[in-house]
This record gives C-alpha cells, sequence and structure tokens, in this order.
C-alpha cells in the first residue's frame, strides 16, 4: 500500500543510487516487521541517539545485538517456558523477535544496558576530522610581486 517507485530518481540523480536503494530497503523491511516488541528512538544530544525497547520478561542473555554493515539488530530468542504453566489470561508476551534498525553511516553503538524491563541502546555519530568543517587561512603574500622581484633581481 505504501510502495514507492525510485526507479525516475535512478534515471535522472547521479550519486544518489544509495539513497534510493536504502529507501527501498527501508520500506521492504517495514512491511515484513510486526510491532512487537514497541520501541522508542530518542535524540539525546546533537550527535547521542538511544534506542529504548520494552523487553518484560527477557533476561540478557536471551537477548542478542549485533551489528554487520550499519545495520542493527536486535534478538530475543525465549528459552523454553515451564510447560506444566496454565495462564486463565496471558498478556505478556513470551514470543521471539527480530528488530533491525538502519544506522547512517559514522553512527556506532556506544553501550547497552537493561533496566526495569527495558533495554538502551546508546548510539554515537561521530564525523571523522577530514569530514568536518575547517577554516582556511589565507596568505597574503602576492605570488605575482614576489615572481617578478626575483625575475628583476636575476636581470640586474
Amino acid at each position: 500500500m505504501r510502495e514507492f517507485d525510485f526507479s525516475p530518481l535512478y534515471r535522472s540523480a547521479i550519486g544518489f543510487d544509495r539513497i534510493a536503494s536504502l529507501l527501498d530497503n527501508i520500506s521492504r523491511t517495514e512491511q515484513g516487521q510486526t510491532s512487537y516488541p514497541p520501541y522508542n528512538i530518542e535524540l539525546i544530544g546533537e550527535d547521542e541517539y538511544r534506542i529504548t525497547m520494552a523487553v518484560a520478561g527477557f533476561t540478557e542473555s536471551e537477548l542478542n545485538i549485533e551489528i554487520k554493515q550499519n545495520n542493527l539488530t536486535v534478538t530475543g530468542k525465549k528459552e523454553s517456558a515451564n510447560r506444566n504453566q496454565q495462564f486463565l489470561h496471558q498478556g505478556i508476551a513470551a514470543r521471539n523477535f527480530e528488530r533491525r534498525f538502519q544506522l547512517a553511516d559514522y553512527v556506532r553503538v556506544e553501550n547497552a544496558s537493561m533496566e526495569n524491563g527495558l533495554l538502551h541502546i546508546d548510539l554515537v555519530r561521530e564525523i571523522p576530522e577530514a569530514m568536518k568543517p575547517r577554516t582556511i587561512a589565507i596568505n597574503s603574500t602576492d605570488k605575482k610581486s614576489a615572481f617578478i622581484e626575483k625575475t628583476a633581481e636575476k636581470v640586474a
């Protein structure tokens, strides 16, 4: 229903194919994902983010966080529960999940922690020094006048 055709972008824009592929992949990935477990994405600082996932009922050993090629994958695999339990109502989900997040370039996971049934994943964007804006000093020597003075000294 929310499908976009990026082929005009491929035909008319040069160098943006990575962005178009990223948008295309995200739209495909979101179609297959469920809303479980619920999560928040927060902007903590200028270049700091936090993903908070509600993982009630999971222990740290049942959760796995993996980064591969700018993809952050959080997986929860519930160990086999006691089959002798009889629930009159089971409202706490205990199912396995896999949640994927596409990370921008230069975003890295700083740490992960669990508190009160919430998994916190802290992210930081670190732009390399070569890509940061910098000021270039302007030299005040006039190259033409220096060349003329050197030529005049040779002639004299």
